[in-house]
């Protein structure tokens, strides 16, 4: 007799996990609401008769988007009181996940902040269908709308979406490189090399969680962004480097001083230029950084 053998509730669910962590972290922004999700989704999972579901993967996400919905209400309301802005909390990701073009975007801090200004229903569908393929017929089920209503939401969802991020989005190689002149021009104090990277209407978004310093509102512009690290630096005095990474399946720097980390530094590449500059130094979201976090989109 194997003592290893697991219920075919287990087995499925197992099976789905990655995937149904990535859509309640793509809808949250944290990973621990993210695991939390994954805990109520599992308690109900277990009650469900198998025999009635027809595809148990489209079961699994509903099942984790209702739940991420609820989450997500709740959340918001306690992010309206957020000191400063709020960003996601960075994961450090596996290589395979970059190799995903389509999930390494719609998983960036960047476009990830950008979700932060849809409603939750908007956001867990713009997810479901843009980041998961979800067909509209189990988007409605997961809403509790009809599907005609979902294609609405899906469509004012994009709009919205479209309407804030780059148009011209580059490879990870060409973001890579921005991101390696960036760091260079950074750590040896270079400023017409940081000038040179940074475009014009450059916009630095940090989020300390009021635990650590960072600008109370997006600061905009080379020079001031420029003024605002380099004062940032000097106040945070000892040895800072910058260490490469992959971050949400997109390059990142992990920033140190005096080899602690003070925060994940991603940014938005564009022709060339660095346009958007996402910094996170609240500790509390900086937990996930030095392991991997394996994340799926099927």
């Amino acid at each position: 007799m194997n003592d290893h053998v697991t219920d075919p509730a287990t087995e499925a669910f197992v099976a789905h996990r990655d995937l149904l962590f990535t859509v309640a972290y793509e809808m949250l922004g944290s990973a621990a609401d993210a695991e939390d999700v994954l805990q109520e989704a599992w308690l109900r999972w277990v009650k469900v008769d198998l025999a009635q579901v027809r595809d148990q993967r489209a079961y699994l996400v509903r099942i984790t988007t209702r739940q991420a919905l609820n989450r997500l209400r709740t959340l918001q309301r306690r992010r309206e009181a957020y000191l400063g802005p709020w960003l996601p909390e960075p994961l450090l990701t596996a290589p395979d996940v970059a190799e995903d073009v389509e999930l390494s975007e719609n998983l960036s801090l960047a476009l990830m902040f950008i979700l932060e200004t849809l409603s939750p229903t908007e956001r867990a569908v713009f997810v479901l269908r843009e980041v998961f393929d979800i067909g509209y017929d189990d988007i409605a089920d997961a809403i509790d709308k009809s599907p005609a209503a979902a294609r609405q939401i899906a469509y004012r969802a994009r709009q919205q979406v479209d309407a804030r991020r780059p148009r011209t989005p580059v490879s990870p190689e060409e973001a890579r490189a921005a991101l390696n002149s960036f760091q260079s021009a950074l750590v040896t104090g270079d400023l017409q090399g940081l000038l040179n990277v940074l475009a014009p209407d450059v916009v630095f978004v940090s989020d300390g969680g009021g635990l650590k310093l960072a600008a109370p509102r997006p600061v905009v512009g080379a020079d001031k962004v420029l003024r605002y690290m380099i004062g940032s630096l000097a106040k945070a005095g000892g040895s800072f480097t910058g260490e490469p990474t992959t971050v949400n399946g997109n390059p990142g720097l992990i920033l140190r001083v005096d080899g602690v980390i003070d925060g994940v530094l991603a940014c938005w590449v564009e022709n060339a230029h660095v346009t958007g500059l996402y910094y996170v130094r609240n500790p509390e979201k900086l937990t996930r950084v030095e392991s991997e976090t394996p994340l799926a989109s099927r």
